[in-house]
């Protein structure tokens, strides 16, 4: 293994895979930390945590577990990647797991970059842009974990971190790799440890991913990947149709979403209102411990010949504050999520074969739910959301899509690609 990755979340996982498939590199994400090494040839493996928003002392520990496992793959280079919207709490995780991973390789600088500008986040003098406006103005203040309310990326990495947090302005890196790294070296001689770098297109990327090639530790979001696969001679050989040929199914489609983003709100809209199959669960009957999982799958089960079901928990910011103020924020979505991955779970024994899962927390209860325990990447339906197939005997087609990721007809277009049959 050439590359080891550590992901957050698994939608981010699949995410920053989908990035290195399309540079050609033959990469495979795991499901948590494997009990041994893999077999065959891989060149980046990616390992999917569920660590985004637990304790941060625990998100520490199955970080630096993962980080063991790869460093005994004998990885050259190691990735830390985190979601484009750079969220988490003034606590952690992004800054305490960063700290831990550095002191474990003995590095003493890195960088911090969200931006993947083919899905519209941008980093520009520090700050992170969602499309045209700053993050906090962009529905992120809203999350219910993770709300974002300042767009400053080294003033929010800063309140997570005892280390010195620094920037890389888009004048440096505008001018290409050797003007990147020179900014380097001024920013550690002032003894900054991480430096927030801006970037707004693929080109960017590229020019910082020549610039990182013998950095040791790179923590970002998955944009940064795009300029990866070139540093590793050989590793990139393959054809993108080689690299993202996954096997062909027979089964039902379906689709579970967790996530109140803009995004996933208006996709469920857009399914519904093309004569989709939808359910809505209801946070609060769960809570009162009615029958939800059983009522959706019974009315989601005997639809499955008809076409794809949409089962899902999506709501607008007020509908989800005002559950939140009945359950608290964190029973409320740990309640959806168990519940969504019954019903996940439910719909695969009932013979669904393809699955679409949204929202990175609901993603992780979902694939933990179905004992997967490693994805092969295969094409892109959107910018960082491509078909995965689980690896074993009786494969599964899941995408695993970030909240925030996909057009507004992502759900039918997914099943219109044609992986499986």
């Amino acid at each position: 293994m050439l590359l080891g990755c550590i992901a957050d979340d698994f939608t981010g996982a699949t995410d920053l895979a989908n990035n290195l498939v399309r540079g050609g590199m033959r990469v495979v994400q795991t499901i948590g930390v494997p009990k041994k090494q893999l077999s065959g040839e891989v060149d980046a493996v990616v390992v999917a945590l569920k660590s985004r928003t637990i304790p941060a002392r625990d998100a520490v520990a199955q970080s630096l577990a993962a980080l063991e496992w790869l460093r005994q793959g004998g990885c050259r280079q190691f990735y830390f990647k985190y979601c484009s919207t750079f969220d988490s709490t003034p606590a952690g995780n992004i800054g305490p797991v960063t700290e831990a991973l550095m002191n474990a390789l003995g590095c003493d600088f890195t960088i911090a970059c969200p931006a993947f500008p083919e899905n519209a986040r941008t980093v520009f003098k520090g700050y992170l842009f969602a499309g045209d406006v700053l993050l906090n103005e962009s529905g992120m203040q809203h999350h219910p974990l993770t709300p974002m309310t300042d767009a400053n990326l080294v003033r929010v990495l800063q309140a997570q971190t005892r280390f010195k947090v620094g920037h890389v302005g888009y004048e440096d890196v505008a001018r290409g790799p050797d003007a990147i790294r020179a900014r380097f070296k001024t920013l550690k001689a002032n003894g900054v440890k991480i430096a927030i770098v801006d970037a707004i297109s693929n080109e960017d990327l590229m020019r910082l991913g020549r610039a990182l090639g013998d950095m040791t530790l790179v923590t970002a979001g998955s944009g940064v990947a795009i300029g990866l696969p070139q540093n590793f001679a050989g590793a990139n050989q393959l054809r993108a149709e080689e690299a993202t040929e996954l096997p062909a199914v027979s089964g039902y489609r379906a689709i579970v979403s967790g996530s109140c983003s803009f995004a996933t709100n208006t996709q469920v809209l857009d399914y519904i209102s093309n004569n989709g199959q939808a359910y809505a669960l209801d946070p609060l009957r769960l809570a009162a411990g009615e029958p939800e999982v059983a009522r959706a799958l019974a009315w989601a089960v005997p639809r499955l010949t008809q076409g794809p079901v949409l089962v899902y928990s999506t709501a607008d910011p007020e509908k989800v504050q005002a559950v939140q103020q009945r359950l608290g924020a964190s029973d409320a979505g740990h309640l959806v999520e168990a519940a969504l991955a019954s019903i996940a779970r439910g719909l695969v024994d009932a013979g669904v074969r393809q699955l679409i899962v949204a929202g990175g927390e609901t993603s992780g209860a979902v694939v933990q739910a179905l004992g997967i325990e490693a994805l092969r990447i295969g094409a892109q339906i959107d910018p960082g959301v491509p078909w995965t197939a689980s690896i074993g005997s009786e494969p599964l087609l899941l995408a695993l899509k970030s909240g925030n990721f996909g057009t507004p007809d992502f759900f039918r277009k997914a099943f219109r690609q044609g992986v499986g049959r």
